[in-house]
């Protein structure tokens, strides 16, 4: 059985040179570190060569449907302002040469070379990771002092750039009064920073942290997803309600003449608990099911939806796949899998709010897979190719040849 290291011998700062992207076996990360302390992981991607310029960050924040932010700070007056995209290419050439931020959300989505970072991080499970944020700074650029409620890595990918956190436990975290953004009112940080290309910060959620930019910079910020209890229990109880059988009722028919009419009594108050566990709030396929089809859509930003073309048949697809066609899943495409509890149920894919009952291995293999070729799809069962025939006609998937992907890179 794994112990619990002491936290005082813990280091905050660590190489990781020799063991890329942490430094330490992922297990003691997540059992010493994950969601518990912050940790600077120097040379998390040594020699780390940018997948993205600050000129295609610039031209991808122009693009209609792309998130993307800019944030100027007075530093006269230390205020911040922001603005949304999409913005006009005029605007940047005429941006001052110092104190601006541009950030561009979900740029794993839009740009394959980016996506290829997230295989570094499987040491977690890929329904957590929300997106790549990528963000270029220029000199001094800095987003002001905050806290996430998310875990956050934060990896540098070209230029440098200072941070500072407040690893304290009790690090205040009231916001300003006079401020668009939800910046902190005081930071007076423990720890002080610089990172170079490759080098990557870990903050768990609620850490206090600051970023300025030393030059132009461009720093990847790779989030989680966490949706507070709030979020979970009102998509569920929307969920249970929708479902619910109208003849579930409050119902007494042991009912006894009150004491006092105008009384709830603690006998209703028994019967109001009865009424709502009738819903099933306890049933694990029931919850496991809810939570996949909420969890691959919650803060999605894009959405999947079947194209313009005449639909492929079968056959057609599957005579494509033998002349060495590939399925290319859509990059805003969600998936996970879960096995199922009840007798007669293997599993179940979860693909961007949809649900699907497969054999486990099938439902393994198409969540895990970015790719499928003819091999992968042969492996799968009959069921499992149904769904990715259904899944294509949807838009989840592309028919496409190698040279098709090396003509969009070019």
């Amino acid at each position: 059985m794994a112990t619990k290291s002491n936290s005082l011998d813990l280091p905050i700062e660590i190489d990781a040179s020799r063991k890329p992207p942490l430094g330490i076996a992922p297990a003691a990360f997540l059992r010493d570190y994950w969601q518990k302390r912050p940790l600077l992981i120097r040379n998390a991607f040594a020699g780390l060569q940018s997948p993205i310029q600050p000129e295609d960050l610039a031209g991808l924040a122009c693009e209609e449907g792309v998130l993307a932010r800019l944030i100027q700070h007075d530093r006269a007056s230390d205020r911040y302002s922001l603005r949304h995209g999409p913005f006009a290419e005029s605007e940047f050439p005429g941006l001052p040469q110092q104190d601006w931020t541009l950030l561009v959300q979900d740029v794993d989505k839009w740009d394959a070379d980016v996506a290829a970072l997230l295989p570094a991080f499987d040491f977690l499970p890929r329904w957590r990771i929300d997106d790549i944020m990528v963000s270029f700074a220029a000199p001094g650029g800095s987003v002001g002092a905050h806290v996430d409620q998310y875990d956050v890595f934060l990896l540098q990918a070209q230029g440098h750039r200072r941070w500072q956190i407040d690893a304290r436990a009790d690090a205040p975290q009231d916001f300003r009064p006079d401020a668009d953004l939800k910046l902190l009112r005081e930071f007076d940080p423990s720890h002080d920073w610089v990172l170079g290309p490759g080098d990557m910060l870990y903050l768990p959620p609620g850490v206090p942290h600051h970023g300025v930019a030393e030059d132009a910079c461009l720093t990847f910020s790779i989030g989680m997803r966490a949706p507070s209890a709030a979020e979970l229990m009102g998509d569920y109880i929307d969920t249970l309600a929708g479902d619910a059988d109208e003849s579930l009722r409050y119902h007494d028919p042991d009912l006894a003449p009150p004491r006092d009419p105008n009384e709830i009594d603690a006998a209703a108050m028994v019967r109001v608990v009865e009424a709502l566990n009738a819903l099933r709030m306890n049933d694990p396929d029931r919850l496991g099911d809810w939570f996949g089809r909420f969890i691959t859509v919650y803060r999605a930003a894009g959405e999947v939806s079947a194209g313009h073309e005449p639909a492929r048949s079968r056959i057609e697809i599957e005579w494509d796949l033998q002349r060495g066609a590939a399925l290319w899943r859509h990059p805003w495409s969600r998936m996970a899998w879960r096995r199922a509890h009840a007798k007669g149920r293997a599993a179940s894919l979860y693909v961007s709010g949809q649900e699907f009952a497969l054999p486990a291995r099938d439902a393994q293999a198409i969540a895990g897979a970015a790719e499928l070729d003819l091999a992968g799809y042969s492996a799968l069962s009959e069921a499992g190719r149904e769904c990715v025939l259904e899944l294509i006609a949807s838009g989840h998937y592309r028919l496409g040849l190698d040279e098709d992907a090396g003509a969009e890179e070019e």
